[in-house]
């Protein structure tokens, strides 16, 4: 069995800048160790998001489409480890139809939202509006320009 990698909130861990298999695959556990971790800080799994004026929750699905998308890339990872400021000041730029696959279908509508992430450039976080209660919960988070 392959050793987990143990990554910290409060610790740096050099992420492979690589597009190999191994270093996508390198990128997804520190993702999802990242997310763990803060989870844990974060029991109340949300932040107030200043341009929604409202709480951006953490969920299950915000886990594995970031894990899965974020870590194609190293900027887009290195994007995910500024969560805190990605789910309180993103802005709101737009919305997006709902794609018809399973991680969606709990969604009503898709919010497109936009940082300016120092030293990375501008991350575009989706956010999905749950059926029924409007939850608002943080769907995916990439890099899409350095």
């Amino acid at each position: 069995m392959e050793e987990p990698i143990h990554y910290s909130i409060n610790h740096t861990m050099e992420i492979p800048t690589g597009n190999s298999p191994e270093d996508v695959a390198t990128r997804r556990k520190i993702i999802a160790n990242f997310y763990r971790e803060w989870k844990i800080a974060n029991p109340s799994l949300k932040r107030y998001n200043l341009s929604l004026k409202e709480d951006i929750n953490i969920r299950h699905v915000s886990i594995t489409e970031t894990c899965t998308h974020a870590s194609r890339t190293y900027l887009s990872t290195l994007s995910v480890l500024q969560l805190d400021a990605i789910l309180t000041y993103a802005k709101k730029v737009g919305t997006a139809p709902v794609k018809d696959n399973g991680n969606q279908k709990p969604f009503e509508k898709m919010i497109v939202m936009s940082y300016d992430c120092p030293g990375i450039g501008t991350v575009k976080m989706t956010v999905g509006v749950r059926r029924g209660n409007h939850e608002k919960v943080q769907y995916c988070i990439t890099a899409i320009k350095g």
